[in-house]
Protein backbone atom coordinates (compact mmCIF):
# COMPACT_ATOMS: atom_id res chain seq x y z
CA UNK A 1 0.00 0.00 0.00
CA UNK A 2 2.79 2.57 0.83
CA UNK A 3 4.58 1.86 -1.78
CA UNK A 4 1.03 2.54 -4.24
CA UNK A 5 0.76 5.99 -2.13
CA UNK A 6 4.60 6.88 -2.79
CA UNK A 7 3.67 6.39 -6.38
CA UNK A 8 0.75 8.26 -6.67
CA UNK A 9 2.44 11.22 -5.36
CA UNK A 10 5.10 11.09 -7.49
CA UNK A 11 2.74 10.93 -10.41
CA UNK A 12 1.06 14.17 -9.05
CA UNK A 13 5.00 15.91 -8.36
CA UNK A 14 5.71 15.23 -12.15
CA UNK A 15 2.21 16.01 -13.57
CA UNK A 16 2.63 19.35 -11.83
CA UNK A 17 6.02 19.73 -12.92
CA UNK A 18 4.94 19.28 -16.50
CA UNK A 19 1.65 21.56 -16.31
CA UNK A 20 2.96 24.43 -18.59
CA UNK A 21 0.97 26.95 -19.35
CA UNK A 22 2.04 30.26 -22.07
CA UNK A 23 1.85 32.29 -18.18
CA UNK A 24 4.56 30.04 -16.65
CA UNK A 25 6.68 30.64 -19.68
CA UNK A 26 9.63 32.73 -19.53
CA UNK A 27 10.13 36.09 -22.30
CA UNK A 28 13.31 33.89 -22.80
CA UNK A 29 11.52 30.79 -23.64
CA UNK A 30 8.53 32.90 -25.59
CA UNK A 31 10.32 34.25 -27.81
CA UNK A 32 13.04 32.05 -28.21
CA UNK A 33 11.05 28.93 -28.63
CA UNK A 34 9.20 30.82 -31.13
CA UNK A 35 11.37 32.34 -33.25
CA UNK A 36 13.01 28.97 -33.50
CA UNK A 37 10.14 27.04 -34.42
CA UNK A 38 9.64 30.37 -37.30
CA UNK A 39 12.74 30.27 -39.00
CA UNK A 40 12.46 26.24 -39.72
CA UNK A 41 9.02 26.85 -40.37
CA UNK A 42 9.88 30.16 -42.81
CA UNK A 43 13.26 27.65 -44.71
CA UNK A 44 11.12 25.10 -45.38
CA UNK A 45 8.31 26.26 -47.48
CA UNK A 46 11.33 29.03 -49.12
CA UNK A 47 12.84 25.20 -49.56
CA UNK A 48 9.70 23.80 -51.03
CA UNK A 49 8.80 26.50 -53.58
CA UNK A 50 12.15 27.52 -54.13
CA UNK A 51 12.89 23.78 -56.04
CA UNK A 52 12.31 22.90 -59.51
CA UNK A 53 8.83 22.87 -59.90
CA UNK A 54 8.10 23.93 -56.43
CA UNK A 55 4.97 25.80 -57.71
CA UNK A 56 4.06 24.14 -61.15
CA UNK A 57 3.57 20.96 -59.39
CA UNK A 58 1.75 21.83 -56.23
CA UNK A 59 -1.88 22.47 -57.51
CA UNK A 60 -2.61 24.76 -53.79
CA UNK A 61 0.28 27.46 -55.25
CA UNK A 62 0.43 26.77 -59.24
CA UNK A 63 0.04 30.21 -60.84
CA UNK A 64 -2.43 30.73 -63.69
CA UNK A 65 -3.58 33.34 -65.98
CA UNK A 66 -6.08 35.62 -63.90
CA UNK A 67 -9.80 34.50 -63.79
CA UNK A 68 -10.54 38.17 -65.28
CA UNK A 69 -8.02 36.51 -68.34
CA UNK A 70 -10.34 33.32 -68.52
CA UNK A 71 -12.36 34.08 -72.26
CA UNK A 72 -8.59 35.09 -73.65
CA UNK A 73 -7.26 32.21 -72.57
CA UNK A 74 -10.29 30.45 -73.46
CA UNK A 75 -10.00 31.86 -77.22
CA UNK A 76 -6.57 31.82 -77.84
CA UNK A 77 -6.89 27.69 -77.11
CA UNK A 78 -9.42 27.78 -79.53
CA UNK A 79 -7.61 29.24 -81.87
CA UNK A 80 -4.47 26.74 -81.57
CA UNK A 81 -2.70 28.70 -78.88
CA UNK A 82 -2.66 26.14 -76.15
CA UNK A 83 1.45 25.46 -76.32
CA UNK A 84 2.07 29.14 -76.25
CA UNK A 85 -0.28 29.77 -72.98
CA UNK A 86 1.02 26.68 -71.64
CA UNK A 87 4.51 28.19 -71.75
CA UNK A 88 3.69 31.07 -70.76
CA UNK A 89 2.03 29.34 -67.37
CA UNK A 90 5.05 27.43 -67.51
CA UNK A 91 7.61 30.95 -67.36
CA UNK A 92 5.17 32.60 -64.88
CA UNK A 93 5.71 29.61 -62.16
CA UNK A 94 9.53 29.62 -62.85
CA UNK A 95 9.51 33.11 -62.51
CA UNK A 96 7.91 32.40 -59.14
CA UNK A 97 10.20 29.98 -58.27
CA UNK A 98 13.60 31.56 -58.79
CA UNK A 99 12.09 35.05 -56.35
CA UNK A 100 10.99 32.35 -53.90
CA UNK A 101 14.72 31.85 -51.96
CA UNK A 102 15.06 35.46 -51.99
CA UNK A 103 12.65 35.63 -49.26
CA UNK A 104 14.60 33.85 -46.56
CA UNK A 105 17.00 36.54 -45.24
CA UNK A 106 14.14 38.75 -44.74
CA UNK A 107 11.89 36.10 -43.61
CA UNK A 108 14.74 35.66 -40.73
CA UNK A 109 15.24 39.30 -40.28
CA UNK A 110 11.59 39.57 -39.30
CA UNK A 111 12.02 37.21 -36.96
CA UNK A 112 15.21 38.45 -35.58
CA UNK A 113 13.15 41.99 -34.74
CA UNK A 114 10.02 40.23 -33.06
CA UNK A 115 9.42 41.45 -29.65
CA UNK A 116 8.42 39.57 -26.66
CA UNK A 117 5.18 41.06 -26.71
CA UNK A 118 5.37 39.58 -30.55
CA UNK A 119 5.74 36.77 -29.67
CA UNK A 120 3.56 35.80 -26.81
CA UNK A 121 0.69 37.54 -29.25
CA UNK A 122 1.80 34.74 -31.75
CA UNK A 123 1.43 31.96 -29.25
CA UNK A 124 -1.80 32.94 -28.34
CA UNK A 125 -3.12 33.96 -31.25
CA UNK A 126 -5.02 32.06 -34.01
CA UNK A 127 -3.41 29.09 -36.15
CA UNK A 128 -1.94 31.66 -38.55
CA UNK A 129 -0.97 34.57 -36.49
CA UNK A 130 2.64 33.53 -37.13
CA UNK A 131 2.15 34.03 -40.62
CA UNK A 132 -0.06 37.18 -40.36
CA UNK A 133 3.05 38.92 -38.67
CA UNK A 134 5.27 37.58 -41.69
CA UNK A 135 2.87 39.17 -44.49
CA UNK A 136 2.84 42.60 -42.40
CA UNK A 137 6.71 42.94 -41.30
CA UNK A 138 7.74 41.45 -45.27
CA UNK A 139 5.00 42.04 -47.71
CA UNK A 140 6.61 45.30 -48.84
CA UNK A 141 10.05 44.42 -48.52
CA UNK A 142 9.48 41.05 -50.97
CA UNK A 143 7.35 42.58 -52.94
CA UNK A 144 10.34 44.99 -54.09
CA UNK A 145 12.66 41.88 -53.90
CA UNK A 146 10.79 39.80 -55.88
CA UNK A 147 9.87 42.33 -59.22
CA UNK A 148 13.39 42.43 -60.89
CA UNK A 149 13.86 38.37 -61.15
CA UNK A 150 10.06 38.20 -61.93
CA UNK A 151 10.04 40.50 -64.48
CA UNK A 152 14.00 39.32 -65.89
CA UNK A 153 12.27 36.06 -66.20
CA UNK A 154 8.98 36.37 -67.97
CA UNK A 155 10.53 39.49 -70.63
CA UNK A 156 12.08 36.00 -72.22
CA UNK A 157 8.74 35.08 -73.62
CA UNK A 158 7.43 36.77 -76.04
CA UNK A 159 3.56 35.98 -74.63
CA UNK A 160 4.16 37.60 -71.98
CA UNK A 161 4.17 41.43 -74.07
CA UNK A 162 1.11 40.26 -75.81
CA UNK A 163 -0.22 39.45 -72.13
CA UNK A 164 0.42 42.80 -70.93
CA UNK A 165 -1.19 44.47 -74.09
CA UNK A 166 -4.31 42.44 -73.86
CA UNK A 167 -4.93 42.88 -69.67
CA UNK A 168 -4.33 46.11 -70.43
CA UNK A 169 -7.27 46.31 -72.86
CA UNK A 170 -9.06 44.03 -70.99
CA UNK A 171 -8.76 46.61 -68.16
CA UNK A 172 -10.20 49.37 -70.07
CA UNK A 173 -13.36 47.27 -70.02
CA UNK A 174 -13.18 46.62 -66.22
CA UNK A 175 -12.13 43.08 -67.11
CA UNK A 176 -9.25 43.21 -65.15
CA UNK A 177 -7.72 45.84 -62.76
CA UNK A 178 -4.76 46.23 -60.35
CA UNK A 179 -2.14 43.61 -60.64
CA UNK A 180 -3.67 41.60 -63.23
CA UNK A 181 -3.17 44.17 -65.60
CA UNK A 182 1.28 43.59 -65.87
CA UNK A 183 2.12 40.12 -65.65
CA UNK A 184 5.08 40.82 -63.42
CA UNK A 185 3.26 42.55 -60.89
CA UNK A 186 0.49 39.57 -61.06
CA UNK A 187 3.26 37.03 -60.79
CA UNK A 188 4.90 38.44 -58.03
CA UNK A 189 1.69 39.18 -55.76
CA UNK A 190 0.92 34.90 -56.52
CA UNK A 191 4.15 34.15 -55.53
CA UNK A 192 3.76 36.32 -52.38
CA UNK A 193 0.26 34.15 -51.56
CA UNK A 194 1.87 31.28 -52.53
CA UNK A 195 4.82 31.88 -50.03
CA UNK A 196 2.22 32.95 -47.37
CA UNK A 197 0.28 29.66 -47.46
CA UNK A 198 2.92 26.88 -47.36
CA UNK A 199 4.59 29.50 -44.40
CA UNK A 200 0.80 28.98 -42.57
CA UNK A 201 0.58 25.36 -43.38
CA UNK A 202 3.90 24.96 -41.75
CA UNK A 203 2.32 27.04 -38.53
CA UNK A 204 -0.35 24.95 -38.40
CA UNK A 205 1.44 21.70 -38.39
CA UNK A 206 3.82 22.63 -35.64
CA UNK A 207 1.11 24.51 -33.30
CA UNK A 208 -1.07 20.53 -34.09
CA UNK A 209 2.12 18.79 -33.19
CA UNK A 210 4.85 20.79 -30.60
CA UNK A 211 6.87 18.17 -30.20
CA UNK A 212 8.36 17.97 -34.18
CA UNK A 213 9.27 21.26 -33.77
CA UNK A 214 12.83 21.35 -34.07
CA UNK A 215 14.47 22.63 -31.11
CA UNK A 216 13.55 21.78 -26.96
CA UNK A 217 12.68 25.91 -26.96
CA UNK A 218 10.26 25.79 -29.73
CA UNK A 219 8.67 22.48 -28.27
CA UNK A 220 8.22 24.00 -24.69
CA UNK A 221 6.80 27.34 -26.13
CA UNK A 222 4.58 25.59 -28.80
CA UNK A 223 3.35 22.59 -25.85
CA UNK A 224 2.15 25.71 -23.47
CA UNK A 225 -0.49 26.06 -25.67
CA UNK A 226 -2.24 22.92 -25.04
CA UNK A 227 -2.42 23.42 -21.51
Amino acid sequence: MRAILRALVLLVICSQAWALSLADLTDKDASGGLKEALVQGAGKAVGQLGADGGFLNNPKVKIGLPESLAPLETGLRAMGRGKDLDALINNMNHAAEQAVPKAKALLVDAVKKMSVEDAKKILSGGDDAATQYFREKTSAQLTESFLPTVRETTSKLALADQYNKLASKAGAFGLGKGDDLKIENYVTRKALDGLYLMIAEEEKAIRKDPVGAAGKLAKKAFGALGQ
